[in-house]
């Protein structure tokens, strides 16, 4: 008894000597304080209107816009360059809405289903041709997941892996879903610490996931939010940290997908004004306007 009193004693004491030892290694995220810290400044530089209210992806020089049922690209001056207006020829099951969107190697990575009043089915990842605009591919969905909803879509070349995010709350808001690049076998999903709500896009950027959500209030002018996942493949969750407050909007609408120019070193981010949302479908208009109006805003971002 009195040598386990000892140890115990002995590993109190290295304890309390390790903690005033300044090479202590952090255990707790929130212990280190540049991890809890936006990775980057952002600069509002211009604003301009475009075809689509869901997403926004660029590739050499070249940007991609998502309407919920259409596919836009417009060369480097945001000049339209080729619409799809109907892209859902060739699924096998019924869908009617895309989400933020991404490409890579000149192949747009999209999340397809069928969206109605909040409730979403028939998810599909689909791959279609940057140029002509048209589906190659769809990749297999995995329902058991517990994804119910696919509000965007993420490429991870450094990992191979293709994400996917919830705008449906409760516990399929609460993750983040992964898929192989290649086969499109699912390989997990990460729980969210703490979930950001009404989550609307995913980009990946320098070894982090940016998601935005739609989580202020647009009749009370309330702002919306960027946040930074850095997900590890040891680890089944991944914390959340505040990265931007757009309060230098036009409007506080609704805000949508995003993605990163690494060229340009510069932020994408669509927004959509005017009209109310009300379960994820337009309804009406705020006093003012008559149409709804979706815009990219371009950010010049510095690593502070």
């Amino acid at each position: 008894m009195k040598k386990k009193i000892l140890v115990a004693l002995s590993m109190s004491a290295l304890m309390l000597i390790g903690c005033g030892n300044k090479n202590v290694q952090i255990k707790r995220f929130e212990d280190d304080s540049k991890k809890m810290m936006p990775r980057y400044s952002y600069e509002l530089n211009s604003s301009v209107k475009v075809n689509g209210r869901q997403g926004v992806c660029c590739e050499n020089g070249k940007y991609w816009v998502s309407g919920s049922t259409t596919l836009t690209k417009y060369d480097n001056n945001w000049k339209e360059v080729k619409v799809n207006d109907k892209p859902f020829e060739g699924y096998k099951k019924e869908v009617n809405h895309i989400g933020d969107i991404d490409v890579y190697k000149n192949e747009l990575y999209v999340g397809v289903e069928y969206f109605m009043d909040g409730v979403g089915k028939n998810i599909q990842i689909a791959v279609y041709d940057a140029d002509t605009l048209k589906l190659k591919r769809t990749f297999p969905f995995k329902p058991d997941s517990g994804q119910k909803e696919c509000s965007g879509i993420a490429v991870d070349d450094d990992h191979n892996i293709v994400w996917m995010c919830s705008w449906v709350g409760e516990e399929s808001g609460r993750y983040l879903y992964k898929y192989d690049l290649k086969s499109g076998k699912y390989l997990g999903k990460i729980h969210l610490q703490a979930p950001p709500q009404w989550i609307q896009g995913i980009a990946y950027y320098n070894g982090d996931l940016y998601l935005t959500a739609d989580d202020g209030e647009a009749d009370n002018k309330e702002s919306d939010h960027l946040y930074r996942v850095k997900p590890d493949e040891k680890k089944t969750d991944a914390s959340v940290v505040l990265e931007r407050t757009f309060d230098d909007v036009k409007f506080q609408g609704e805000i949508e997908g995003l993605t990163f120019d690494e060229d340009a070193e510069e932020f994408l981010l669509l927004y959509n004004r005017g009209a109310r949302i009300i379960l994820g479908m337009p309804k009406g208009f705020y006093p003012g306007y008559d149409k709804e109006i979706s815009e990219v805003f371009n950010y010049k971002i510095k690593k502070k």
